[in-house]
């Protein structure tokens, strides 16, 4: 018998038995009387292979087994817990002391022994929990975790762990546990650091812990709340017994417990007894099930770990039954001939042995050694110690030499004397020097030094010297502003190839994290500030979501990722169209700054617009409220207005479709051979066969009259199928229910077979009437709304219910759709022919527990618009701007409680991986050629005429923009909505939404030839809507300036203005500008960054946090004033050009390095304000201005600009001015409507603020 909790040591024992010793032990198969220290007990009927009575086979590792080992311990308290290890072969114990110990294999040889606290009256050990490093052991006060070789891993004590009884894992796996007891407030530990992460109310005060669907924890009242693991709130609460829960176990979605009640003795006293019968709860449905009866009172329970419905229940006394719960009438009986109760009871993992501990300090090991003992399924091997070698006999003498004893050889450990030189340890190092030029400015007193703070630090603060300067703690999503400058950027994301395999997150009772609804957080630099690529690693681009209407984030990007649609777009948007409030070419610039972004976000503002000023737009409930008028947080809810999400994006989804389609058809489209052999088109297509073949499922609608039999028909045409599901049939006793599929259900959308009430033209009177369509053809692209009710949502919650794939067969009138094993039988025969059609994204509606409003994500396959097709699917979740990686399994997997598609699309597979580009070589550019403007009102008509033009058109046959050119960009704005601000508890002012600005000009110049620096674009646009402040100070825009019925510009829409800017992005022009970050997120387009020079960039010096505007810049560089009185935005972007040519010739001189430092002193010197009266030719100092020289002019040229003075420069090389090489791209990415992320860039400084923001 193995020595159980005596002679504890820190080390490994290895005990031979009988061990005489004065507190005995004994061999399990020697009986007490046997030995004169009985009184103590072993462990009686415990011969090896014994079994006992009779009935029906148990379950594995239990049946024909008894005590096959035991531990007896003499002089010592009964072990208060027990567990088996399920990653070694080790049992583990504990004691009254705070001791643990384990025992190895079916011998349960002594392995480890070790302590976890220092008193010995703290408390007992409660409980035990495993890890792949070590062991978890849980006392009164501490938390402790080591190796199960025994060396300490970490302890940890707080001071709020006055009573903690119990602990379980949380939903964070194994590398995080909950800890609780008998006391007010619970501990989150964080397993791999050894810390406490957070402290949480506690509900109950609670005494079990088990771990199964969720953490189901037993009160000291006989209660079970069922805790939510990451939330750790209460989700439902039984009253499982009357006075009290003795014990309780958990697994997947069951829970069984055992207690006791009150039993009445007398007047006025009572006493507890436990309860016949074990209480059993099903965690799926939250329910609970018929008790099983356990006559001999039930004192202990355990599920088995294989088989899921079966326990085994004990008594105190020894008898233990084997119950399954869904026939508890059934039981296998065994008995445990114990002189003493029974004080614990466990099972193994593998469940082929068990654990019994009496009050009589003895623990038995029982199972079947017929068919091997064994603790775990898969134990990994446990490792003894070595035998020490008895040391080598030395005749040790007087006269001996020491040369005979020898030194021993080292292997393995470095001696410290090896250790390299660099290495660098804080113990013992001396205290840091203190500043000599700090202490100069001390003065010496009684008790030390004292003088002015000049160390930047706070009252009381102290400074770690010895800890690294670069800051690598802040974890995102921090402001970008807020990150240490020159520190690493810790990336905490999810490994996205191990996201990529993990296919549980949909089977979640609630929505997981990654489809949370998120919220942009805004600093004092507004939407820039916010750090978009901690959420996004991806090349895709993500839209914000902070703008109304954004709920159509989602239906955007499958759409984007379906090459025939976004094609279809890309080619309209390319002709000459210039239709005000035209959809389709707004999707064709949406689906185009997604593909320039690469990963940064996007925002479709524009869209929205046009969507909210289509009159159609109103009845079909496709408009959102104002997010911020109404500031109803996200997360904490609020009344949702207007339909459910999932139902006004499958609105709005019949809506782009129908008038896309119509759209389409009002210009020739630019088809390209890849259609027209796809679709079978001649060539040219009618713009309305085209879209037919694309989008229109062909179909008649034949109407019959059940009472005068009278058939008419009319067109069917849909561009949207909604899906139709079979009525619920009744039940049938015995009779297996036949399996509905996703095939069936998309015929019965498209045939569109139903009973109605109508007008009967022959009959003159209301009818019952049968509608059937007959299906003529279907399209390249199928979209679907799924049109979910209650009773459907388990059907599509079943695994494997939507299809990949389908194949499509249309003949005689009839829609035939094929899946799985059906689609590759008609592909293998080739009888009939199917088109075979890819699933390419969907939307997905997430529902989230009130007060949260629903709200949609996009699952996407990439994979299908690559330009050439993967080995793999590419899943990808559009989570508005957080985009990653996910599994095909959890993309395909749906939960009828929170996770439903709205949206499906599919497209025929011979179009994947076709996208078209052929639209950019018949770019239509007709638009920079010509003024589009709309004829003044006749009453301005003089007023127009006697105008000067500010521009002058480019000449198509002279000046053809394209790669390599560089034009000046500036443009001005109005403010639509001013920003909100709020005060937080702490007093500080917090933004909830920046200023809301739409765009008001847009001026383009010439930066080479002749005419270098007149505009060719200078377009006032006309705003639709009201305008809360025109900030004339910044942008020299008046009241009347943008009114149609008062302006004396000539105004454009939007969309030309905007068609006009994209025309030449796609042309290849570089953009040239001061600030041009701000200009294109207003604008809503994106600029790749290889096509932008930004002199806000070149000018600015890292080593200061302040960006230069470009008035400070142009009185400093240029020795000019710009910008008195009113902005102009020609004005501006002439001065950038300015800036940019004066920088090549610093760069072509070789003096760029010293003069940008100079001019950052400049500009100190007069407050970086362009309005400082002084002169600014000189650097401040020493109490007077020092005169700067001149740069020496090359060759003796001296030159002036414009006419006005300044400082000479050298005569610039020979170079190229479009060539924009890569002046002014710092980081990657690009410019444009993102807001941020993705690597890096600028902040967007304001024209006139002399502050800018710092960089990333």
């Amino acid at each position: 018998m193995a020595n159980y909790f005596s002679d504890w040591t820190p080390q490994v024992n290895r005990i031979t038995y009988p061990v005489p010793m004065p507190n005995d032990f004994r061999h399990p198969t020697t009986h007490p009387s046997a030995h004169p220290h009985s009184h103590h007990g072993g462990l009686h009927q415990g011969v090896v292979g014994q079994g006992y009575g009779g009935g029906p086979p148990p379950p594995p590792g239990i049946g024909g087994g008894g005590i096959v080992g035991g531990v007896g311990v003499v002089g010592l308290q009964p072990a208060t817990a027990l567990a088996f290890d399920p990653q070694a072969e080790l049992l583990w114990a504990g004691d009254w002391k705070g001791r643990v110990a384990s025992f190895a294999n079916r011998e349960l040889r002594r392995y480890t022994a070790f302590k976890i606290q220092i008193d010995p009256t703290e408390g007992p050990v409660q409980q035990f929990l495993f890890h792949e490093k070590g062991v978890i052991v849980l006392g009164r006060r501490v938390v402790h975790m080591a190796m199960r070789r025994g060396p300490v891993l970490w302890n940890i004590r707080h001071e709020g762990m006055k009573d903690l009884r119990c602990m379980s894992f949380t939903s964070k796996g194994a590398s995080e546990i909950l800890v609780a007891g008998w006391q007010d407030t619970m501990f989150v530990i964080d397993v791999v650091k050894g810390e406490v992460t957070k402290q949480v109310p506690a509900p109950h005060h609670y005494k079990i812990m088990k771990r199964g669907r969720y953490i189901c924890a037993a009160t000291e009242t006989g209660r079970i709340d069922i805790v939510n693991p990451t939330t750790f709130k209460v989700e439902k609460e039984w009253q499982a017994h009357q006075s009290y829960i003795n014990d309780m176990d958990a697994s997947g979605d069951y829970i069984v417990t055992c207690g006791g009640s009150y039993k009445q003795q007398g007047p006025g006293s009572s006493s507890r007894v436990p309860d016949p019968y074990v209480n059993v709860y099903d965690l799926r449905n939250m329910t609970s099930i018929q008790p099983m009866p356990f006559p001999p009172l039930a004192a202990y329970v355990r599920l088995h770990p294989r088989m899921l419905t079966t326990t085994i229940v004990s008594s105190q006394q020894g008898q233990m039954h084997v119950v399954d719960i869904m026939n508890p009438n059934t039981t296998n009986i065994r008995y445990a001939h114990l002189q003493a109760s029974i004080n614990l009871f466990e099972i193994a993992s593998s469940g082929r042995a068990l654990v019994i501990a009496d009050n009589d300090r003895n623990i038995a090991l029982w199972g079947s050694p017929s068919d091997g003992i064994q603790f775990t399924n898969i134990g990994a091997p446990i490792t003894f110690p070595e035998p020490e070698e008895p040391a080598p006999h030395v005749d040790w003498s007087v006269d001996a030499p020491l040369s005979t004893v020898g030194m021993p050889y080292y292997y393995g450990t470095m001696l410290f004397s090896a250790w390299p030189a660099d290495i660098i340890s804080d113990a013992g190092a001396p205290p840091p020097q203190v500043d000599p030029a700090l202490l100069a400015t001390l003065n010496k007193t009684e008790f030390g030094y004292f003088g002015p703070n000049k160390t930047g630090l706070r009252r009381n603060q102290i400074e770690d010297t010895r800890a690294s300067k670069a800051s690598n703690k802040l974890q995102a999503p921090k402001f970008l502003s807020e990150r240490a400058r020159d520190g690493p950027v810790t990336d905490s994301h999810v490994d996205q190839e191990t996201l990529a395999q993990d296919a549980a997150e949909s089977l979640k009772p609630e929505p997981p994290p990654i489809y949370g609804t998120l919220e942009i957080k805004y600093s004092r630099f507004g939407v820039d500030d916010f750090d978009f690529g901690f959420f996004n690693k991806t090349k895709y681009a993500g839209l914000e979501n902070q703008i109304p209407n954004s709920y159509a984030n989602s239906l955007l990007q499958v759409m984007n990722y379906t090459p025939l649609i976004r094609n279809m777009a890309l080619q309209h948007v390319a002709t000459s169209c210039v239709t005000d409030l035209c959809l389709l070419c707004e999707l064709g610039f949406v689906f185009d700054m997604l593909q320039k972004a690469d990963g940064l976000t996007c925002h479709a503002t524009n869209l929205f617009k046009t969507i909210t000023g289509r009159s159609e737009s109103q009845p079909l409930d496709l408009l959102e409220e104002d997010l911020h008028s109404h500031r109803v947080s996200s997360t904490t809810g609020g009344a949702q207005p207007g339909p459910a999400p999932h139902t006004r994006v499958q609105n709005l989804c019949r809506f782009l479709m129908d008038k896309t389609t119509v759209e389409y058809q009002s210009i020739q489209p630019i088809s390209t051979a890849l259609e027209r052999t796809l679709l079978k088109l001649p060539d040219p297509p009618s713009p309305k066969e085209l879209t037919s073949k694309l989008l229109t499922t062909s179909a008649v609608v034949r109407i019959n009259c059940t009472n005068c039999r009278t058939e008419t028909a009319r067109s069917g045409d849909a561009q949207v199928i909604d899906l139709i599901y079979p009525p619920p049939r009744t039940a049938i006793r015995n009779a297996r229910a036949p399996r509905t599929t996703f095939s069936q259900v998309l015929k019965m959308g498209v045939e569109k077979e139903l009973g109605t009430k109508g007008w009967c033209g022959n009959c003159k009177r209301y009818q019952s009437l049968q509608l059937r369509k007959t299906v003529e053809s279907v399209p390249a692209v199928l979209t679907i709304n799924t049109m979910i009710v209650q009773e459907n949502r388990k059907l599509w919650a079943t695994p494997g219910w939507l299809p990949e794939e389908i194949g499509v067969i249309v003949s005689g009138g009839q829609f035939f759709c094929y899946e799985g094993e059906d689609l590759r039988v008609h592909l293998q025969r080739g009888a009939h022919e199917i088109t075979v059609y890819s699933l390419m994204g969907m939307v997905v509606n997430i529902e989230h527990p009130p007060p949260q409003k629903p709200h949609l994500v996009a699952m996407v396959n990439v994979a299908h618009s690559e330009p050439t097709a993967p080995a793999e699917s590419k899943w990808h979740l559009f989570n508005d701007f957080s985009v990653r990686r996910v599994s095909s399994a959890e993309a395909l997997t749906f939960n009828a409680a929170w996770k439903l598609p709205s949206v499906l699309m599919y497209q025929i597979k011979q179009a994947n991986n076709k996208s078209n580009m052929e639209w950019k070589t018949r770019l239509d550019t007709s638009i920079l050629y010509k003024d589009l403007g709309p004829p003044p009102p006749p009453q301005q008509q003089q007023q127009h005429s006697d105008e000067k033009k500010t521009y002058r058109l480019l000449d198509e046959a002279t000046e053809r923009p394209g790669p390599g050119t560089i034009v000046g960009l500036d443009t001005e704005y109005v403010s639509l909505k001013d920003q909100e601000i709020q005060i937080n508890s702490n007093g500080e002012k917090e933004m909830l939404r920046p200023m809301w600005l739409a765009l008001g000009r847009v001026s383009v110049i010439r930066a080479r030839g002749e005419r270098e620096g007149e505009a060719f674009i200078d377009d006032w646009i006309t705003i639709r809507e009201p305008v809360h402040d025109y900030l004339t100070q910044y942008s020299g825009i008046t009241a009347g300036d943008l009114d149609s019925r008062t302006s004396k510009h000539t105004l454009v829409t939007l969309k030309t203005a905007y068609r006009k800017i994209w025309t030449l992005l796609n042309l290849g022009v570089t953009f040239l500008g001061h600030g041009l970050r701000q200009d294109f997120r207003v604008m809503n387009i994106h600029v790749p960054r290889a096509q932008v020079i930004d002199t806000a960039v070149i000018y600015h010096l890292s080593a200061w946090r302040r960006v230069l505007s470009l008035s400070v810049l142009s009185r400093v560089v240029l020795k000019q004033k710009i910008q008195q009185g009113q902005h102009d935005s020609v004005e501006d972007a002439q001065a950038a050009l300015r800036l940019y040519k004066k920088y090549q010739e610093y760069v072509d001189a070789g003096l760029w390095e010293r003069e940008i430092e100079q001019i950052y002193l400049r500009c100190k010197a007069i407050g970086f304000n362009a309005k400082f009266e002084g002169s600014g030719d000189g650097i401040m100092g020493g109490g007077g201005m020092v005169k700067r020289t001149d740069t020496p002019p090359v060759g003796g040229a001296v030159g002036a600009a414009d006419g006005v003075a300044g400082p000479t420069t050298p005569v610039r090389k020979a170079a190229v001015l479009g060539t924009a090489g890569s002046v002014g791209m710092v980081g990657s990415g690009g410019f444009g409507s993102g807001g941020g992320g993705g690597g890096g860039g600028t902040f967007t400084p304001t024209k006139e603020g002399s502050t800018g923001s710092p960089r990333r």
